[in-house]
């Protein structure tokens, strides 16, 4: 992502910040036999989970690490439901910097490991996402360390705009448009939605990209909200600016949020593209975990899987014709919650190492 540096508002870090120099660059590709089952007819992947934490958030991490650098701040905290903290101390550690990690109580095993390995200061917090949230605000003031939580640090946008970027500059590489003078921008753009902040910051990439002149427009940008977690998806429905608290609750842990806390960006990266919003329920989420995998070889977490199961319902209902061209964007590893999706299979038999058994157990 650092080769958009003259698009950022911060300095490219120096070499000795190992992985945070490495975030960005992650593979488009398309994906025939799952548009072929949506009934579309150009599907692509933008496969996030192969950043160095296995998620999209290293992104906006890596820019508000390399804004710490710049003012020389050593401490930095934030609230997550697990991605965003584990992005930060990944981050953080790379760069030599402190992070001070807010989760909730119930935050996936997988996660947790994660940020102890990276060896961020993990406090565990009663209650869900916007208590601890609460309390990564209030710490920040109060104690004196540097809030990267999402909705706040308006950094955060900036690092998830460059998805945006090399969606454009990659479709433009993969169509055979090398020779031509704009990038390409899809049609629309899928992407799990639980504060608003990641399609908020792909939807500022493309639209500076557009006032550029670099593409000839701004993609529809479609949020997929978890059911029981939908109020942007209520506003936008409700066709209004103002987003009321929901009570949260999905499988989906990293979309869950009562209140989203960058609601606004999100809300108006649909309206302001002609974009839209639909939810899905827990129980299709899970069919699209594995439903996901073997029809691309992605393995997703929850809330990745979330905008697969939208897409799905959106071709479907006519909401994307046939003909567009679809970008998904995939922003987590399954390996962030591999409980969950042992939900979704069953166990595997077991057998004696024969050969009469092995037959037995494939019919």
């Amino acid at each position: 992502m650092w080769r958009y540096a003259e698009l950022l508002p911060v300095q490219v870090p120096p070499t000795t910040t190992a992985a945070l120099r490495s975030v960005g660059g992650t593979p488009l590709f398309p994906v025939s036999r799952l548009a072929e089952h949506c009934g579309l007819r150009d599907v692509w992947i933008k496969d996030d989970s192969r950043l160095p934490t296995a998620s999209f958030k290293d992104r906006a991490s890596a820019v508000v690490v390399a804004r710490a650098l710049d003012q020389g701040i050593t401490r930095l905290i934030t609230a997550s439901t697990g991605n965003a903290g584990v992005a930060l101390a990944g981050m953080a550690a790379a760069a030599g910097l402190e992070a001070v990690i807010l989760v909730p109580e119930n935050a996936p095993p997988a996660k947790i490991a994660q940020l102890l390995i990276f060896g961020a200061r993990l406090i565990l917090v009663k209650g869900n996402y916007d208590a601890a949230f609460k309390l990564s605000l209030q710490a920040a003031r109060e104690m004196g360390m540097y809030c990267r939580s999402t909705g706040y640090n308006p950094f955060t946008l900036e690092g998830k705009k460059t998805a945006a970027f090399e969606i454009a500059e990659q479709l433009c590489a993969g169509t055979g448009g090398e020779a031509r003078e704009m990038w390409t921008a899809p049609d629309c753009v899928f992407v799990s939605v639980g504060d608003g902040n990641i399609i908020g910051g792909v939807h500022k990439g493309f639209k500076e990209l557009h006032a550029l002149g670099w593409i000839s427009r701004v993609p529809r940008m479609i949020g997929v909200q978890a059911a029981g977690s939908a109020a942007i998806y209520n506003a936008f429905e409700g066709r209004t600016d103002v987003i009321m608290a929901v009570a949260a609750d999905t499988v989906a842990d990293s979309i869950a949020a009562d209140f989203p806390a960058d609601g606004l960006h999100g809300l108006q990266a649909a309206t302001q593209s002609g974009g839209a919003y639909v939810t899905v329920t827990d129980a299709e989420i899970l069919a699209a975990i594995p439903e996901l995998a073997r029809l691309t070889g992605v393995f997703a977490e929850p809330s990745c899987a979330a905008a697969y199961a939208g897409l799905l319902k959106a071709a479907r209902s006519g909401l994307v014709a046939a003909h567009e061209r679809v970008v998904l964007l995939i922003t987590g590893s399954g390996l962030k919650d591999v409980a969950t999706a042992m939900r979704t299979v069953g166990a595997p038999p077991l057998i004696a190492p024969s050969v009469a058994e092995l037959r037995q157990a494939l019919i």
